[in-house]
């Protein structure tokens, strides 16, 4: 059996990846000003940049019923069955829009996967594994769902602006941030976006403690994928994240950037570790 996996370009991968693990995607839209674009031709320093010029934030339109029906029919051509990993419900009406768009077609099977960006993409390449050793689709949504409660996706942000100027944190906290250089930890929680840690100084370090205090905290790991997310970095900051998870011992370690859809909400310097903290479990994969 032929099964599809798709995902919104929240999911964040690569084209190299989303080829490797046959996942497909279907676009959101950004608007800067009077300029729309699809999230992938728009880019992140285009959003940086318009930020910086205007002082206010883009515009991201969640893709449509319509559009997921396309993309679903389309799918169905070469495919017998469709699993769609969506973001998190709590964050956008693109889930319920999918939702809609599944329930009339058949053979179409939608995951809330309660995430952002490659928190998602750890989710839909566990279900490409699956369904290459041969699961059914309902068998690859079970066992896909297990692991969305252990989904490790957090990010420490160099500012706060961006979540500010989007009604995603208040002002005091913005302005206690702007005052103090705080540098803040934010963690996808029951589908939701939330505050932790708070570190003080140069970016730079603070991302070191950030995942020193992630890996501690998230401590039973599964080695065998993690990602780096970021909107903007710089390379020694990016082989110093990198150098860790070697350590750690982690496996696969893919590399990413966020698309414009992100970048729209978290803004420049922002970077993450993702991974499914579910590995004292046997018999994942």
């Amino acid at each position: 059996m032929r099964i599809a996996i798709s995902a919104e370009s929240t999911i964040d991968l690569t084209k190299e990846l989303l080829q490797q693990y046959d996942i497909h995607t279907t676009p959101f839209t950004v608007t800067l000003g009077e300029k729309s674009g699809l999230d992938g031709e728009i880019t992140s320093e285009e959003i940086i940049s318009y930020v910086s010029k205007t002082n206010q934030l883009p515009k991201t339109s969640a893709v449509n019923s319509f559009q997921y029906t396309e993309h679903f029919e389309k799918l169905l051509k070469d495919y017998d069955a469709v699993i769609h990993f969506s973001l998190s419900s709590e964050m956008s009406v693109a889930c319920n829009n999918a939702r809609l768009a599944s329930e009339e077609l058949e053979n179409v099977y939608l995951v809330d996967s309660r995430s952002l960006s490659t928190g998602i993409a750890l989710l839909a390449i566990y279900a490409r594994k699956l369904a290459t050793k041969g699961l059914s689709p309902e068998e690859i949504v079970a066992e896909v769902s297990k692991r969305i409660p252990n989904n490790q996706t957090s990010f420490v942000l160099s500012r706060l602006d961006f979540l500010y100027k989007g009604g995603r944190c208040n002002g005091l906290s913005y302005l206690a941030s702007a005052l103090l250089k705080i540098r803040p930890q934010i963690v996808v929680k029951d589908g939701k976006m939330g505050p932790k840690s708070k570190y003080v100084g140069k970016y730079d370090r603070c991302i070191v403690k950030y995942v020193n205090d992630t890996l501690e905290t998230f401590n039973t790991p599964d080695l065998e994928e993690v990602f780096i997310t970021y909107t903007t970095a710089t390379p020694e900051e990016v082989l110093t994240v990198k150098k860790m998870l070697v350590e750690r011992g982690f496996k696969n370690i893919h590399i990413t950037t966020a698309g414009a859809t992100i970048t729209s909400h978290c803004g420049e310097n922002c970077l993450g570790i993702l991974y499914l903290n579910d590995g004292n479990e046997l018999g994942v994969y």
